[in-house]
């Protein structure tokens, strides 16, 4: 692992020790009312509060600013670049998964707009009918029959379970951008990858500040979004890949 990323995970690891404090000198959750899925909230509750400062001090001013004074299309070609650009990740998954048809297609989506779309600023594969995919390691997970193991919320990160963290860290390791780009060019594109995306989710804020409880509805809003992802939009009418607390132990398996 290289060294600016073992300082990353070191710092990562200071917030949590610190976070970890906090939370044992707040109030928990009611037991009897706690969501068998998310067995840590009274922790992910002092991560996501976290997460809302930074993301309120610095995070969403550079996105706001990004959305108002970069005109639409270079938004356009800078999201398809960062698209375009871990898009191999996808391919993977797709073989992974056993979908080998849109393996193939999402090969030729990535070699058409990298060639014609000009690495990936324009997107012609869609015009001619190759239209993107969504796969990621913690989706191959669970369609691999794993459970999504307790919610977590992740500093800087954001919302996850322990199935998609472990996912993401696999995913660290094989991603193009990490693995083939000289470090400087790396974290420049980490950061316009991060601001695009947060751009992105501008309009999602509404949403979230009308809630009488954000973290409940962002919780809510991404364990709905990934078992729709898994099961690529058509889940079975009853949850049943969430595993079972135990309230007598305040154990959990998965």
């Amino acid at each position: 692992m290289s060294q600016p990323l073992q300082r990353y995970f070191r710092g990562i690891a200071s917030i949590l020790v610190v976070l970890f404090i906090a939370t044992a000198c707040t109030t928990t959750p009611d037991p009897d009312h706690r969501d068998p899925r998310d067995p840590f909230e009274g922790f992910n509750r002092s991560v996501y509060a976290f997460n809302d400062t930074i993301d309120r001090a610095a995070v969403r001013p550079v996105a706001v600013a990004y959305r108002d004074n970069i005109p639409q299309p270079v938004r356009t070609g800078v999201g398809n670049f960062v698209s375009n650009l871990s898009y191999p990740i996808v391919i993977v998954n797709s073989a992974l998964q056993g979908k080998f048809t849109d393996a193939f297609s999402d090969t030729g989506r990535f070699l058409i707009n990298t060639t014609i779309g000009i690495a990936g600023i324009f997107d012609p594969a869609t015009l001619v009918g190759l239209e993107a995919n969504n796969e990621d390691f913690g989706q191959t997970l669970g369609v691999w029959g794993f459970g999504p193991g307790p919610y977590l919320m992740l500093p800087a990160l954001g919302p996850s379970t322990v199935r998609d963290a472990s996912g993401m860290a696999v995913a660290t390791y094989v991603d193009p951008t990490y693995s083939a780009i000289p470090t400087p060019e790396r974290y420049g594109l980490y950061l316009i990858r991060a601001v695009d995306l947060r751009a992105g989710l501008l309009e999602a804020d509404r949403f979230l500040e009308d809630e009488f409880d954000p973290y409940v509805a962002l919780r809510e809003a991404y364990l709905q979004r990934r078992r729709h992802l898994i099961y690529d939009g058509d889940p079975p009418p009853e949850e049943i890949d969430y595993d079972d607390w135990d309230d007598e132990d305040d154990d959990w398996e998965w």
